[in-house]
């Protein structure tokens, strides 16, 4: 009878653990078998979204793949508009700050999810010189040209096409902006392509050529809160930036010229540090940017596969890594929200409830004779690229 009683103990156990196993692997069989009766493990779908104001037809694409995460991108501006990623408690949630109308995307806003160009960041005066000849661009952030002007990148539609490969989806992105658009020189063509893969990770690859020498910075401008509540504050949020220096500014937010360690300073992110911490030290660079709004030299050895950028959020267990092969990247930390943009689901968008790490050559560089080049020649091929992976730690 002993023997018959443990006889079944072991079955039961041994019955348990294999449910167990069989629980982990169930959602790692589930893709398997997406994948093995041919389906797309990550798929694009278009939508309508709207029409401008000028009478332009506005589409919608969402790129979802098998693990709960959704990016919807929209034509106008090439606007990231939502974007979900599941939480540790596996529960996917919006962690992007955006609208829900094409009208409210084009009144002005602070450039929500918006691909930005021709040159991210500011430009002193809005002047620039190449072989001699001056350039005066327009001026939006006064006195300086900022972010490619008011006509931007951010504020034109994008003629779309989707790629898939099943493991992968694409959205390809084309724009030709005309010689002299904005005031910069060059009929430049740009391509931009977002790229979902099944395991959570966002590539957005930029792609130019130009007929005339010109200079170009591009990025991506989307404000992230990992919590995926916007009535609450990104101060939470715990950064690791790999960068030893920035790039600190004057009064009009324009360099010095000068880098600067930031080993003893409220910029030192190299070890994770939560958002909240120094943001409101006594510090020149603070009060000038009203808070962290500057750009940092990333230590890059790998380019295209160190982490240069951290953010987790504990509550929630998300986090985000970056990758890239540009040289700096300007974290900002929402600073001039300031309530009177609407949120979706009700309420406003208040200060600091959302922050940006736009990858990018240093402001002002056309006039910075020290800093990286973003001179782009006729015949040369413009190509960077930055990933975004999310993840959970619990």
């Amino acid at each position: 009878m002993n023997v018959l009683k443990r006889s079944l103990f072991i079955l039961s156990m041994l019955g348990i653990a294999i449910v167990s196993v069989q629980c982990k692997g169930d959602k790692k069989a589930d893709t398997e078998k997406v994948a093995a009766e041919g389906k797309d493990l990550v798929t694009i779908e278009k939508s309508e979204y709207g029409t401008t104001a000028k009478g332009e037809k506005v589409e919608s694409y969402k790129l979802k793949n098998q693990n709960g995460m959704e990016v919807d991108i929209i034509t106008f501006g090439g606007r990231i508009t939502d974007l979900k990623v599941p939480n540790k408690e596996g529960v996917s949630e919006n962690v992007v700050i955006g609208f829900n109308s094409l009208a409210q995307y084009e009144k002005e806003n602070p450039f929500f999810g918006a691909l930005i160009g021709r040159y991210g960041n500011r430009i002193a005066k809005g002047k620039f010189s190449l072989d001699g000849k001056e350039y005066q661009l327009a001026i939006n952030n006064e006195p300086n040209a900022l972010h490619g002007g008011p006509q931007g990148f951010f504020n034109v539609v994008w003629k779309a096409d989707e790629v898939k490969s099943g493991e992968t989806a694409s959205l390809k992105l084309s724009y030709l902006s005309k010689d002299m658009e904005e005031g910069y020189p060059g009929n430049l063509k740009v391509i931009v392509t977002y790229t979902l893969t099944n395991d959570n990770q966002l590539e957005v690859l930029y792609e130019a050529t130009t007929d005339k020498k010109t200079v170009v910075n591009l990025t991506q401008h989307s404000y992230f809160n990992l919590s995926g509540d916007f009535t609450k504050t990104i101060l939470d949020h715990e950064l690791t930036l790999n960068a030893d220096k920035l790039v600190p500014v004057d009064a009009d937010l324009i360099p010095t010229g000068k880098l600067e360690d930031v080993a003893g300073t409220p910029f030192d992110f190299r070890t994770p540090k939560l958002i909240g911490k120094d943001i409101n030290a006594k510090n020149d660079q603070l009060e000038k940017g009203k808070g962290y709004d500057h750009c940092w030299v990333l230590n890059n050895p790998e380019k295209g596969k160190t982490i240069i950028a951290k953010v987790y959020h504990a509550a929630s267990g998300r986090v985000l890594e970056m990758t890239t092969d540009e040289p700096g990247i300007q974290f900002y930390s929402g600073n001039f929200l300031d309530g009177t943009l609407p949120m979706p689901n009700g309420g406003t968008f208040a200060h600091r409830t959302g922050l940006c790490l736009e990858t990018e050559h240093y402001p002002d560089s056309p006039n910075q004779k020290n800093f990286p080049t973003t001179v782009l020649n006729p015949g040369e091929n413009y190509k960077t690229k930055t990933t975004f992976k999310f993840s959970v730690q619990k």
